[in-house]
């Protein structure tokens, strides 16, 4: 560990110079990094040096100590202060503990004392960096974007389930900080091109790249959507909620072309609000830009606002629209639209046909061109073609006015076909995984990649369907798993935290401790204590 920056602000000269050259800093770990006379001198110092330990007299003039170390405190809360008093009154001692400095000492100031109090505030700041990167390492090992909880409260948050009230009061329970003067919502989905969801990894890398360059931003909160989807939160101020969404789109622009690999990619951004009941609009409209990706498949970029746009130019066509009357939009909506997507894409598919959407006889020949596309699509991907043409509604040739609502009909009954075999399909790779998981969970190596591997499937793939069929991440369920191991040794043997942490999947003890005090509200020694032999 690197030596400890010390500095000292003192207004007598004699103490100041005394207790810079009594102690021999490098011997027992510090470096001995500035000193000033009074608080007013001493804070733009250090500003810049950003000392870990802060040594200051309580009375100085022109800036006291106490309204030093207030400062200090709010701009370096890591940095650590002891408090050197000539005074022995209860009110600038209680003022010192209000302030959480670690130490509080009364002059005159021996050397023994001056080291004692130096090592303790050492430990305390190791035992707070060590503490500080458990953290990290929980939140890197947790991926934090995975959460099924966050996925849960964004679910609410774009639906309109929370009241202002609630959607604070869960964020603060999820450590999420929503304050902002303007909200938008950035939807974006990645594939890697020509392979199965299920069976390729090819484009987990670029969505690891993705979506750690997202998570470091402040103004991005990233939540889970479907297999494929995530949405980003984009907080900004009043004058960049357009600019800020256009930022993260380019990110993803940038980094899915800068892939080696061929990725298929969109994004799209709904409209800004300045209110958090806002956001209701603004994923609809960030959804229903999205839905042009299976009627412009060339272009990856959506933005509301230019959506509607496209849609009224295309009202006024007076022929079809070739490329976007094309049959087999149909059949790659079957295999990549959402049930959510049905209306969106159906009214915006008759408004690119124009005015050939009155003709009787191209009526009819979409008609069945809806229907031989939807078997289609059900042979490609191996889901139960007779199934299919059970649920599908008869087509009437001779009547074909209704054909939005024919051709919503046989989305319906495909996609909800597609999505049942899917959900089948997934919750066997979860009883293969969670099979896997119980057998291996007191492996620390056992990870989401490690079981994907194990059980012959994609990542990205696993990571939805599980939290999707169990109600919480992987990460999540190992640790759950885990905990209820460590319980269960607590309780009925007289094991050690650390051989117990071995027989749990944890190599470091500390950060086992860490974890089980994290989950379950108490620390291993107090659980045991409490509900122990």
């Amino acid at each position: 560990m690197q030596p400890l920056k010390v500095f000292i602000t003192e207004d007598e000269s004699i103490v100041r110079e005394g207790l810079r050259d009594m102690i021999p800093w490098g011997q027992y770990g510090f470096v001995f990094a500035g000193e000033a006379s009074d608080g007013e001198m001493a804070l733009p110092m250090v500003r810049k040096i950003r000392p870990d330990i802060l040594i200051t007299d309580i009375r100085m003039p022109f800036m006291d100590g106490l309204v030093f170390s207030r400062l200090v405190s709010k701009e370096l809360p890591k940095t650590r202060i002891i408090i050197l008093s000539g005074y022995d009154d209860f009110e600038y001692a209680r003022q010192a503990i209000e302030l959480h400095v670690d130490q509080y000492l009364l002059k005159p100031i021996t050397k023994a004392n001056m080291i004692r109090a130096l090592e303790e505030t050492r430990r305390r700041f190791e035992e707070d960096q060590e503490q500080e990167e458990y953290l990290q390492q929980f939140i890197r090992e947790s991926k934090e974007y995975e959460h099924y909880a966050r996925r849960v409260f964004f679910e609410k948050l774009v639906s309109g389930a929370l009241g202002v009230s609630e959607i604070y009061e869960q964020a603060g329970q999820l450590e999420i900080e929503l304050d902002a003067e303007c909200y938008n919502v950035v939807l974006f989905s990645l594939q890697a091109e020509g392979e199965s969801i299920a069976y390729s990894d090819k484009s987990s890398s670029i969505q690891e790249r993705l979506l750690e360059k997202l998570c470091q931003d402040p103004d991005y909160l990233v939540f889970r959507g479907g297999v494929l989807d995530y949405a980003v939160l984009v907080k900004a101020s009043a004058d960049r909620a357009g600019e800020e969404s256009d930022r993260c789109m380019d990110l993803i622009r940038s980094l899915c072309e800068q892939s080696e690999e061929k990725i298929t990619w969109y994004a799209a951004a709904g409209t800004p609000t300045a209110r958090l009941s806002g956001l209701v609009q603004s994923y609809k409209a960030a959804g229903h830009a999205l839905a042009y990706r299976h009627l412009i498949p060339g272009q990856h970029i959506f933005r509301s606002e230019e959506m509607t746009d496209y849609a009224r130019q295309q009202e006024y066509m007076d022929g079809v629209n070739e490329e976007t009357a094309d049959p087999l939009l149909i059949r790659n909506f079957i295999h990549k639209g959402s049930e959510a997507e049905i209306d969106d894409f159906v009214e915006e598919y008759f408004t690119t046909l124009g005015a050939a959407a009155e003709s009787l006889m191209f009526r009819q020949y979409l008609l069945l061109s809806a229907r031989i596309n939807a078997l289609a699509a059900a042979k490609e991907m191996n889901f139960n073609r007779s199934q299919l043409e059970a649920r599908l509604p008869a087509p009437d040739i001779e009547e074909s006015a209704n054909l939005r609502g024919y051709l919503s009909d046989v989305l319906h009954a495909a996609i909800s076909l597609r999505d049942e075999e899917a959900k089948r399909q997934g919750s066997r790779l979860v009883e293969s995984a969670i099979a896997y998981i119980d057998s291996h969970y007191t492996d620390e190596s056992i990870s989401l990649n490690s079981v994907a591997q194990a059980i012959n499937i994609s990542t990205n793939y696993l990571s939805a369907v599980f939290s999707q069929t169990m109600g919480l991440s992987f990460v999540e369920y190992l640790t759950q798993k885990r905990m209820t191991k460590a319980k269960q040794l607590l309780r009925h043997s007289r094991k050690r935290t650390s051989e117990i942490a071995a027989e749990t999947g944890y190599k470091d003890p500390h950060y086992f401790s860490f974890v089980f005090k994290k989950t379950q509200g108490c620390t291993p020694r107090e659980f045991r204590n409490t509900e122990g032999m």
